[in-house]
């Protein structure tokens, strides 16, 4: 036996055998390897070294993921259609009654004189009379929605960051969008209507915001950028589906519960094909979980993810990459779960370096979307068809996601939000110099064609900008906020178009030049890695600042 024989030879001197030799070498070897092969990689790394950034895996999770923004477009932009006030006639017989079919609105007329073309349930304006002194139930009825949108966004936010996670929250607020969808299509009068549109908003809030996160945090951090910005693609195309869906549907009952259906169907066919964030499991502390995904991707991507490979957090990864593993107790133990790490806006607000982050992306935010949703609804002030006005402008916005996306990664995120911001300020400026008679018609639609393509490509840019400033632990708060953010200058919007005249130009103009001065002060994030903590944010991005 090998062990009596090494036995005697060390007792008596003699030299050993080469077979004999090679155990305690091979041994020895295989020691040195376990002690060597533990390496210990944050999310970024590993998927950059050994997972793959956008393989098969992450097209088809991005893919599915992003579906959500067309349910978004649906529940947001159907307000168009449904709250649009119709086209009316004058009823045969009431030729003598003071019906002149050249005025411009019903108001004025007698009852019984005119009729809506399309009858009283083809809007909520025909049904209940939303017209004359009852005209600005219209928009309360929308800037409801949108306050419905900044609560969900900041509530969600929150619970997507802790204990529901990025998947449970998207699944809630699909659950919470159909229901809420199809109950207002059963509303008997305004008010109940209008509850209905508020408790949509809540929920409406929270999709985009997780299936953005949801959708890119697997991605690697130089594939990421373009990856982002091709969500709202989905967008865009969601509202390019619902004027074809309006158009099939023209009675607005109908119609609410044609556009809330998809939502269920996202539950069951695509929701289970969709998996939980690794960033979010590392952060909760479930190692395991997060690993078995890791090497589920890696699998996928036709990578090979070594055993020895742990994934950790990013402060644990920059304080010590490797480590050894002599025993098989101590790789265990690095896979063991960890207690949960969590954060809150108060933790960013504590924090110097993304306390100015925060207000900065909060600000930006809400003066994108003034000038975003408020050159929009100047759409519903053109004399035309109003299924294909929408359809025009949902494929309007395409070229400016395209060409920002192919910017991204060359110029990177600061220079490109400043340009875009600039570059629709401008045109809203022209916009406000020139009259609305004539030719002069044209070139103010044109500057707010302009105007639109620019702020299209800085609200796309925002969402991976921002996504990019915080860390994991409060990114999706973080983001929530500056939604929240986007919210308020939604419901600002409509208040700002009424004013006519130049005005509302004016007032783009300076929202656009004042966004782009803001942007100045925010750090580039271009192939930066996605920090999951804020220890780890502020021993790199602090070091940075202090040099």
């Amino acid at each position: 036996m090998p062990t009596s024989s090494s036995s005697s030879s060390s007792d008596s001197g003699v030299d050993q055998s080469p077979d004999e030799l090679r155990s305690p070498l091979l041994s020895n070897a295989n020691k040195a390897v376990r002690e060597t092969e533990s390496e210990k990689l944050c999310i970024d790394d590993m998927l950059q070294k050994y997972c793959g950034e956008f393989g098969p895996y992450q097209m088809k999770h991005f893919v599915l993921t992003s579906l959500a923004w067309a349910l978004e477009a649906f529940h947001t932009m159907v307000m168009i259609f449904a709250d649009r006030e119709p086209a009316w006639r004058c009823l045969d017989g009431a030729a003598g009654s003071g019906c002149d079919a050249r005025a411009k609105t019903v108001c004025g007329l007698k009852p019984g004189s005119w009729e809506w073309i399309g009858g009283l349930g083809s809007s909520t304006v025909a049904e209940w009379g939303l017209v004359c002194e009852e005209k600005y139930k219209v928009g309360l009825a929308q800037a409801l929605f949108f306050g419905g949108c900044m609560i969900g966004a900041g509530v969600f936010g929150h619970l997507s960051d802790s204990f529901l996670g990025r998947k449970g929250s998207l699944t809630v607020v699909c659950i919470l969008n159909t229901i809420f969808g199809c109950l207002t299509a059963l509303s008997p009068n305004y008010w109940t209507y209008v509850l209905f549109r508020l408790l949509t908003g809540f929920s409406t809030g929270g999709v985009g915001l997780c299936a953005f996160v949801l959708a890119t945090e697997p991605v690697g951090p130089t594939k990421r950028g373009a990856a982002g910005m091709s969500t709202f693609y989905f967008f865009s195309t969601g509202i390019a589906i619902l004027s074809c869906v309006a158009y099939i549907f023209p009675q607005w009952r109908e119609l609410y519960i044609a556009s809330s259906i998809p939502s269920l169907l996202f539950l069951l066919v695509v929701l289970p094909f969709v998996s939980e964030s690794p960033r979010w499991y590392l952060v909760r502390g479930r190692i395991l979980e997060a690993m078995k995904l890791m090497r589920t991707i890696a699998k996928s991507n036709k990578n090979h993810l070594p055993e020895g490979v742990v994934l950790t957090l990013d402060e644990e990864a920059s304080n010590d990459t490797t480590t050894t593993n002599e025993d098989d107790q101590t790789y265990k133990e690095l896979l063991e779960s960890k207690e949960a790490i969590s954060g809150s806006l108060i933790d960013v607000i504590k924090s110097p370096v993304t306390r100015i982050r925060l207000f900065l992306a909060v600000a930006i935010n809400f003066l994108c979307s003034v000038v975003y949703y408020g050159l929009s609804l100047n759409v519903v002030n053109l004399e035309t068809n109003l299924y294909i006005n929408v359809l025009l402008n949902a494929v309007a916005e395409m070229p400016a996601f395209t060409i920002t996306a192919i910017l991204l990664d060359k110029y990177g995120r600061k220079p490109l939000a400043i340009g875009t911001l600039w570059f629709s300020g401008v045109f809203c400026f022209v916009g406000s110099l020139v009259g609305n008679v004539g030719m002069w018609k044209v070139v103010r639609m044109v500057c707010g064609i302009l105007g639109i393509f620019g702020m299209a490509g800085t609200y796309n840019l925002l969402f991976i900008y921002t996504m990019e400033l915080f860390p994991t632990v409060v990114r999706n708060a973080a983001l929530g906020c500056a939604t929240q953010a986007a919210q308020m200058g939604a419901i600002l919007a409509p208040f700002v178009v009424v004013l006519g005249g130049g005005l509302p130009f004016s007032v783009f103009a300076v929202c656009g030049v004042v966004g782009g001065m803001f942007a100045f002060f925010l750090p580039e994030t271009l192939n930066k890695p996605l920090y999951d903590t804020m220890a780890g944010m502020e021993d790199k991005e602090g070091a940075c600042i202090s040099v």
